[in-house]
Parts: C-alpha cells; structure tokens; sequence
C-alpha cells in the first residue's frame, strides 16, 4: 500500500516553497526519519514531519491520478528525531519568520546532510572505537558556601526557569557541576546541556566538566558542539548526545538544537552575551529558545550571569503592589568564593591628562609595581588591528574600503590594510594614492599598537626573577590558527605572560587566578550611542572584565585588586554604577528609561532588512512593503518606521536598507508578521534589484 508522506527539506522562506513537501511511500515512516528525497535534480536529506497517510482515490474515474514523486531512501540505523525536537523547530521558524525545513536542515550535521545512503550504510558497518578510559586526575568536590548550598536548594525545590544572579568569582560554575550532578544521579539517563556564548570559553569549562564526571561516566560521557568541529567530528558528538550515549552536550548556541531524547536540564552560562543571537539565517536567540525547549521537555533551565540581560532581569523581577512577579525565579549569589573582594574601580579623568595619552602615569605607576611583584595584569581595549584608520594630512585621504561604506583597518605585523566587513585585503601604499605624500599615518589605535607601545613603557621593568617581562595579545587576528587560543591561554594560566593585552575575547569567562589589576581604555565610544543596548553592552563588558582580577582569595596581595576605567566623562552614572559593582542600580536606571521610551523589553521589536546593488532599491522594497502592511498594522497597533540605510549601508558591493517595526504585545506583532509574508514575497518578485530580504525579530542591534 502507498502512502503520501510530508517531509522537510532545507529550502528557504523567500524560496516560496517554504513547506512541507509530499512525497510517496511504499512505507508508513515514523515522523522524525530522515530520509533523501529528490528535488529537482537534486538529492537532499530530508525529515518526515507528520504522521503518514494513505494515498486518496482519485473521485473522479476519468481523473488522471495525483503524480508524487518518491522518497529515494531511508537512512537507516537512525532513532527518528523527537516530537518535543520537531516541536522546537517548529517554534523556532514560526516565531522567527523562516521555514521549518531550513531550521531543521541546519540544525543537523552537515555531513549527515551531504553521506549518500551508500556512504552512511560503510559509515554504520565501521566498528566503534573502545572507550577511552579517563586519565586526567580526579578532583575532590569543594565545599559548597552557604550561598551555593542555598541556591541549589532552591534549583532542586521548584520548577524554574532561574535566573542566577551571581557575582564574578561567585562560584556559579560549581552550582551548574553540582546541578547536573543531581540529575545524573537521579536519572540513570538524563542529558544535561551547558551553553556558553563563545567558543574560546568551551576549553576551560570542557575541562572542569570531564575531570567532576568522566571518573564516574566515562571519559566519553561529554561532547562538544560548537562551529569549530570538523564536520566529521560534529557528526560523531552529534550521533553520541542522538543516541543517548553522552551525558552532557557543550557548546555554543547552535548547540540548543541537539538531539537529546532525555533533556533533564539546561544550562545557559553568560546569558547575556549578545553571541547567543544567530545573525545569519534564521536569526534565534539561543537564550529565549533555550526556556522554551525546557518547557517542553520539561527540563530545567539557568540563566547564569554577572551581568544579566535586562529582559531576563525584567523577567526575575519580584513581585510588587504594582505588577505581578516575573516569569523566572531569581538566584542571587553576592558573594565571592573564600570572601574575596571585587576589585576597586579607579576612575582616570582623561581631560586632565596631556594630550594624546594612552596610559595615564599613575596607571602606568601601578602597573610596574603589580609586574615587579609577580602579579599579572588585563589591558582591554575592544577594538583589534593596529590602527582604525590610515590618513594622510596632506589631502585628507582615509583608507576606506572601495567595497563597503567603512574603513580598512590598519596591520603593522603584514603591513596590510583589511577590512573587517567583507575581508578585503591589500597591502599598505608606500605613498599617499591620492596625493602621493609619503607621510601617511595612522589615526587612533588597535590592540596591536597598544602591545607595542607598552613594550616600550616597561622595557626597563622586570619580573621577581629579573627577567624582563612578557607581553601577550590575544584577540581575533593574534588566535587564528587552530590551538592558538589554547596554548596562548594556558601560557597565562601558567603565569609566563605578566600583561595580557586583548578585546573582549579576555574580558568573560576566563578564571585568570593571578590578575590583579584590569585597565579599560577608550570606553566612552557607548555611552553616547544612538543604540540603546549601548549602555548596557558596556556596563555589562566592563563588570565582567573587572571580574577577572582578584579571583584567587588566597593570594597574598600588598594592595587591594583594582580595575582603572580611563574616560573623558568619569562622572557618567554607569561608572558610579560600576565603581559601587551595583548592577542592580545599574539595571533599575536603565529599565525605568526603557518603560519611559517603550523600549523592549517593555515593547516588542522586529527589523525587516533588505540588500540590493543600489540603497534606492533597497528602501523602495521597503516602503513599498510598509505601505502593504499599513492597513493591518493600524488594526493590530503595530508601528511601521520608514526604511533607512544601515549603520554600514555597503558591505562587499551589496547596499544594505531597514526597516523597524514595533509593537506593545508580542502576540499583536507575531500575527502581523505571519499575515504580512505574503506581500513580502509579492514585492520581491515586482523588485527585481532586490537580491535578498530577512525578518530579525528581537534584534540586537538597530
């Protein structure tokens, strides 16, 4: 008997074949088989997402037969994937305004994607390899402090989802160790699922994972899930959480989509970092995706920050006369562990410093004393390259990037200009291009300029042993071969380096047991911003780099840890927050401007963006969609700005335009979307020059 099955395959929204596609079995497939089915002339993998019907009659006797193609194979061998994952992806393109199969497809390895059935069923038939047994050292469990013990009481008593709330050096680690101990222990198959923003923070975290639970679980009980696996590797951790074998799952935010039929907790580490919002594709917050799947797995989740988002703050908020309490339970952990106290916060006003001053001298004064003892320090400055800008003073030229409406960034080590848009790359002119003036400069400065020009202030400075001592810079440019990063941040866990320079690549995460001081350079780029997270992007990077010192309370210290904070504008509330470490201050401030401008989270925001060869284009399909949704949009209260260009409006040729649209109730702007892809998708095909459109909804950045 024939049956008619719906599978997804990865096409995109804007493609107008969005859905599910038909297809004919001789067999009733389990939704959540994957399958490859054809395509044109293609062959793609794709999953069966409902349950399988019988192929109907034709009513009419003279009525030529309903033509469906059929499926070309099953993967065999493979559990199909949950209805609660079917569930997640569903949510996730509905809510986020693209297609099921496109969310799904790429949620899964791209190597289970492009193995033909042939090569799947050789990789079925390879014997597994043995069970490594776990080398490493087995660490005794500290004692939780009372605030831990507490909090975990708390986790263990009550539903969630959690917002923990807990100092730099708080000791959050060990609550999710311990949490995910539990659940271990109660369930002989639970999987747990740790989330971290970034991939540099996975190395650190892995290792303390492995050496609390390998001894007990396997040195195979944990797998890592981040973009920097080879495809072959992303498979075979892919296959261990699918099948149940691992234990816990460690990655990035693709990581929210794994495969896991026995999801008993997650755990969202630094969920504030903006790195958890995808923004290519379908843009999904990892974070808000994260609560969802623990409500339909019915798993428990924790936020866990410094430093949380103000939507997750917003949402832990207590209950007053005023209005209900929020939908998370907020965890707080003020203290330190082994009561070491947060670094004190110096202020540098810099308009009383000569002109063009990089270090101030008391802060360079600290820093020799903090080197010659053997203490190491932080310098941040978020911004990477050698300098922003090449400039000529004669004529006036810049080194703007013919292809994008930035500039190229100068490198001193390969004396190249690069843009860091679209990758453009050439190497430094010997003369002006415009003017040939052989007195080119550079305008502003990068890490790189910043490890040079303090090479030069401390050369004559040594450490305790009376070497001289050792500059490190760590940022995108210094750590891109593979292992670099590892072997650069083991040499500062080791104490060879004495000054790590670096962007915000060093300023979370990191548990750096010897730094004493941080310095944080240029900070007041944010507090003027047109961008309303400005403020808050910055309080939050400046707390979390300041976490970083003084994070071993058994140091013997001559002087108190500080943080120096160099600005023009020193009396700014966010550094009289930031000096106090009071982010709940910090937060109220900022939330009662939001309410005041109806700004999320106390309204609800999406970006229609659109990319053509010229910005007239780009903002033509742009009003001309604003004026097709103008009708519904009066009916719902949904407000529709006009399109502007983006802040880079050129990036590799392609002219980029936005539009805003914003409303008071998520539901209200969800079925405006909905309802509203339809013009979208009709004035695309009137709008030839537009080369692509997507929906951001919940941006991060405007």
């Amino acid at each position: 008997m024939s049956h008619q099955i719906t599978v997804m395959v990865h096409t995109p929204a804007h493609s107008g074949i969005g859905g599910a596609l038909t297809y004919e079995s001789d067999t009733a497939h389990t939704p959540g088989t994957l399958v490859r089915v054809p395509l044109g002339s293609r062959e793609l993998l794709g999953v069966v997402w409902d349950e399988a019907a019988p192929l109907p009659e034709s009513a009419e006797p003279t009525a030529a037969p309903m033509q469906l193609r059929a499926i070309a194979s099953v993967l065999a061998g493979l559990t199909p994937l949950s209805a609660h994952w079917r569930q997640l992806v569903q949510f996730a393109a509905h809510y986020y305004q693209r297609s099921p199969g496109e969310v799904a497809l790429a949620a899964l390895p791209s190597q289970l994607r492009d193995l033909s059935t042939e090569q799947w069923a050789r990789r079925l038939k390879r014997k597994p390899k043995a069970v490594a047994a776990f080398e490493g050292t087995t660490q005794a469990m500290p004692t939780p402090t009372d605030e831990q013990a507490q909090v975990l009481a708390d986790i263990a008593a009550h539903k969630g989802p959690f917002l923990l709330f807990g100092n730099t050096g708080s000791g959050k680690t060990e609550v999710y160790l311990r949490a995910a101990q539990a659940e271990l222990e109660r369930n002989p198959q639970a999987q747990i699922l740790v989330m971290v923003p970034e991939i540099n923070l996975t190395p650190q975290l892995e290792e303390r994972f492995r050496a609390r639970f390998a001894p007990k679980w396997g040195a195979d009980c944990l797998v890592a899930m981040h973009s920097s696996l080879t495809p072959a590797q992303r498979l075979k951790n892919w296959l261990a959480a699918h099948n149940g074998e691992a234990r816990i799952v460690l990655g990035t935010r693709m990581a929210v989509f794994s495969s896991m039929p026995h999801l008993q907790l997650i755990v969202v580490d630094e969920e504030h970092d903006p790195s958890y919002k995808q923004q290519e594709g379908a843009r999904y917050s990892a974070r808000d995706l994260a609560i969802y799947r623990g409500q339909l797995e019915g798993a428990k989740v924790i936020l866990g920050s410094a430093t949380p988002s103000l939507e997750s703050w917003h949402h832990s908020r207590p209950a007053t006369a005023a209005e209900p309490a929020g939908r998370y339970m907020r965890l707080a952990m003020p203290s330190r562990v082994g009561q070491g106290a947060l670094p004190l916060v110096r202020r540098v006003d810099m308009n009383r410093q000569p002109y063009k001053t990089v270090f101030s001298n008391h802060l360079l004064d600290a820093m020799r004393e903090r080197v010659t003892r053997g203490e190491q320090i932080l310098v941040l400055l978020n911004r990477r390259g050698y300098a922003p800008v090449l400039n000529c003073n004669d004529c006036g030229w810049k080194s703007e990037c013919p292809h994008c409406s930035a500039y190229r960034v100068f490198h001193k080590l390969d004396r190249t200009l690069r843009c860091h848009h679209c990758g453009f790359t050439q190497p430094v002119p010997r003369a002006c291009p415009s003017c040939g003036n052989l007195d080119i400069s550079p305008l502003g400065r990068g890490t790189e300029q910043l490890e040079e020009h303090l090479a030069e202030l401390l050369a004559e400075v040594c450490r305790p042993d009376g070497e001289p001592i050792r500059i490190t810079r760590i940022d995108a440019d210094s750590t891109r071969l593979k292992g670099e990063l590892e072997r650069q941040l083991a040499e500062v866990h080791a104490g060879a380096v004495d000054v790590l320079v670096g962007t915000q690549m060093i300023a979370k995460g990191h548990d750096f047991r010897r730094v004493t001081l941080v310095a944080a350079l240029n900070t007041d780029g944010a507090l003027f911003s047109s961008d309303f997270r400005a403020p808050e992007r910055l309080f939050s990077l400046l707390m979390q780099a300041a976490g970083r010192a003084g994070r071993d309370a058994n140091m013997h210290l001559v002087s108190p840890c500080e943080m120096w904070v160099q600005s023009h504008h020193p009396m700014h509330p966010l550094f009289e927050a930031l000096k106090q470490h009071d982010y709940p201050a910090f937060a109220e401030q900022q939330l009662k401007e939001r309410e005041q401008a109806t700004l999320p989270p106390f309204s609800f925001q999406a970006l229609v963006r659109a990319e053509a060869r010229s910005q007239e284009a780009a903002q033509s399909f742009l009003n001309a969609a604003r004026d097709a949704g103008a009708a519904l949009a009066d009916e719902l209260l949904v407000d529709l700005y006009p399109a502007v260009p983006m802040t880079i409006q050129r990036v590799a040729n392609i002219e980029r335009a936005q539009m805003l649209i914003e409303c008071t109730s998520r539901k209200a702007l969800q079925h405006f979307l909905v309802h509203w892809q339809a013009d979208l998708h009709l004035l695309r095909s009137a709008h030839r020059q537009v080369i692509r459109w997507a929906v951001d909804v919940d941006p991060l950045a405007i």
